[in-house]
């Protein structure tokens, strides 16, 4: 427990190098992760705000755990719609940086775990800033910088909205759902992530942050 606390403390000030998904990725692929680590300041405020209209919109409010969320995709399981988990980004980040792949009832605890430690040290910034550079966007491709790069020839500070709410639409499964290749379930989509983006408040939800 002491090490488990004092890793999630070093990374609230330590910008983490590589996450347990990378790793996992490094060891069964010889090519190289595209991972381009960037300050929270240098990422445009339409990305954490696309990312919160997709995939957690109560980021704001909760402490890691959404049981709205939860329910909803409980149902959706039950009447057999299209299933996009219950995950809060403060889980997504337990996941991807400290835990693995496997789904099992050892890794879904251990994720519970590790999301109240973030939720508890970090700061809601912090958690963003971090999930940000950490999450999967496309084969081998890590985060929000290297995902503009790859798939919009830009960077991570001059993509567009347009761009943004595309790009938050690869989640949760970034491989069928690729970047270079947007489907119209994906642009489809992409446009009810701008709708709720405005519903939001638009860049006013995140202005303490920039």
């Amino acid at each position: 427990m002491l090490v488990s606390i004092t890793w999630v403390l070093v990374y609230r000030y330590v910008n983490p190098p590589v996450s347990m998904f990378m790793l996992g990725d490094c060891l069964r692929s010889d090519q190289s992760l595209k991972h381009d680590w960037k300050d929270l300041e240098e990422i445009n405020a339409y990305l954490p705000l696309a990312f919160i209209a997709s995939e957690d919109q109560r980021f704001l409010q909760h402490h890691g755990f959404d049981l709205d969320a939860i329910e909803k995709a409980f149902h959706e399981i039950q009447s057999g719609q299209r299933f996009r988990g219950g995950s809060t980004i403060s889980q997504q980040v337990a996941k991807n940086l400290f835990l693995y792949r496997e789904q099992t009832y050892l890794r879904k605890g251990l994720e519970a775990y590790f999301t109240v430690l973030i939720e508890l040290l970090w700061s809601k910034d912090r958690i963003m800033e971090v999930y940000l550079n950490i999450v999967e966007l496309g084969d081998l491709t890590y985060g929000v910088s290297a995902a503009a790069e790859e798939y919009f020839s830009t960077t991570a500070q001059n993509i567009n909205q347009y761009q943004a709410a595309l790009m938050a639409t690869a989640l949760p499964s970034p491989i069928s759902y690729s970047l270079s290749s947007p489907s119209p379930y994906m642009k489809q989509r992409s446009k009810w992530v701008l709708r709720q983006m405005d519903n939001l408040g638009g860049l006013r939800l995140l202005e303490s942050w920039y």
